[in-house]
């Protein structure tokens, strides 16, 4: 049981009501976006393997990708990729086990690479993973100290860092609307309609009053332009989408939206790619750089810098803080009434039981400016509630269930 709690009043303007407000949201085939995601899904397929075959999940870390950019030539019409994008993934796995049998090799790089490709196959309709893509991995074995936390039976659960998560609700009005731009341009009803838009978007919201600007970006495939006409006839039929979101998210707010702003007709100058991605000539990206685990950059709340995707899900809390926080933030939202914002942080320490946290900071702004102690206790009772349960966390992880991006 929880018992490090701390719920108290929180005396600030909300986020709805400040001024001015940015969020941003990094998409599908951002550069960064494809860092974390490949590093989760390469994690996620390593513990699968280690369940099935050894009934437990292993230690393991591999949340350090790195993706270089190749090159391109794009042109209307058509073009074609130069040089492959390149993609490492680095960190540390359990590569043997000792049976009664003998020593087990497990195929870690062999899983990891495959990984990468499933994911890329899935989500990128235009990169060719065997053309257009090279998967390459560095992962030695996990540091003797954390392998041995990792590995104890009595401290299985115990946490292999000291690191914090934090989590908020709900969604401000421009949250919501810059994460669902980008959900909506990567769904498969608009992809269908408008297969010109490529999987890397990007959209940057500022809030100034009532006052709502979205800076898209947008990378268009060149195959279905077949020049400027054509290519700004797309961006206005992905500004007028967006515009259409905006008036049922945002009804009360006065939304411009700008696609792809830096376009320069004059000296034909346009964003077009050649698979969708602007990581296809020269565009890095890395885990860690991209959304925290609420989907989105959000400057006016509180984050972890952590790099959650890829990270072992059975104890490394930089990575089940993070969700726990957002997950609880959304809960004592919706239980307790009369609550404008949910801000919480948890810290835990290295060798401590993950549900046993060293401070769960719970801090709520309320209507009237108060928190009752009849509140106080219902907020920890249900925060000691949720890590009666933590552990669940790992197979919703392992099941990708949980987004982390």
């Amino acid at each position: 049981m929880a018992k490090n709690i701390v719920v108290r009043e929180l005396h600030q303007p909300p986020v709805e009501d400040m001024e001015v407000e940015l969020v941003e949201r990094k998409g599908l085939g951002h550069p960064d976006y494809i860092s974390d995601a490949v590093a989760e899904e390469a994690s996620r397929q390593l513990s699968a393997y280690y369940l099935k075959n050894f009934g437990a999940i292993m230690h393991h870390n591999l949340d350090k990708v790195l993706l270089v950019g190749g090159q391109a030539a794009p042109k209307w019409g058509g073009g074609e990729v130069l040089s492959p994008i390149y993609i490492v993934v680095s960190g540390r796995a359990t590569t043997e086990v000792r049976t009664s049998t003998g020593i087990e090799e497990i195929p870690v790089g062999r899983i990891v690479v495959k990984a990468v490709r499933d994911w890329v196959s899935r989500n990128l309709r235009f990169l060719n993973v065997d053309e257009h893509l090279i998967v390459d991995y560095r992962i030695g074995k996990g540091s003797a100290d954390l392998k041995g936390i990792f590995d104890s039976r009595t401290a299985s659960h115990r946490a292999n860092d000291t690191s914090f998560g934090a989590g908020f609700a709900p969604f401000t009005t421009l949250e919501r609307l810059v994460y669902e731009t980008e959900r909506l341009l990567n769904s498969r009803e608009f992809k269908s309609r408008i297969p010109a838009s490529g999987e890397d978007v990007k959209v940057m919201g500022l809030r100034r009053g009532k006052s709502i600007e979205l800076t898209v970006a947008n990378a268009i495939v060149s195959r279905f332009v077949k020049g400027p006409e054509e290519y700004m006839s797309v961006k206005e039929e992905i500004k007028d989408s967006v515009l259409d979101l905006a008036s049922k998210i945002a009804p009360n707010m006065d939304v411009n939206v700008y696609v792809n702003n830096g376009d320069i007709p004059e000296e034909e100058v346009f964003y077009i790619t050649v698979t969708g991605t602007s990581a296809e000539h020269g565009d890095d990206g890395a885990t860690g750089r991209g959304n925290r685990v609420n989907g989105l950059i959000t400057p006016m709340r509180p984050m972890s810098l952590e790099a959650a995707a890829g990270k072992n899900p059975v104890n490394h809390i930089g990575k089940i803080y993070n969700v726990a926080a957002m997950e609880l933030a959304q809960i004592i939202y919706t239980k307790v009434p009369d609550l404008r914002e949910v801000y919480v942080r948890l810290l835990g320490q290295i060798g401590r039981p993950i549900n046993d946290p060293l401070i769960a900071d719970v801090s709520l702004l309320t209507s009237n400016g108060q928190v009752s102690a009849n509140v106080k206790e219902e907020v920890a009772s249900v925060v000691d509630e949720y890590f009666e349960k933590i552990f669940d966390l790992t197979d919703r992880f392992v099941r990708g269930e949980i987004s982390l991006f």
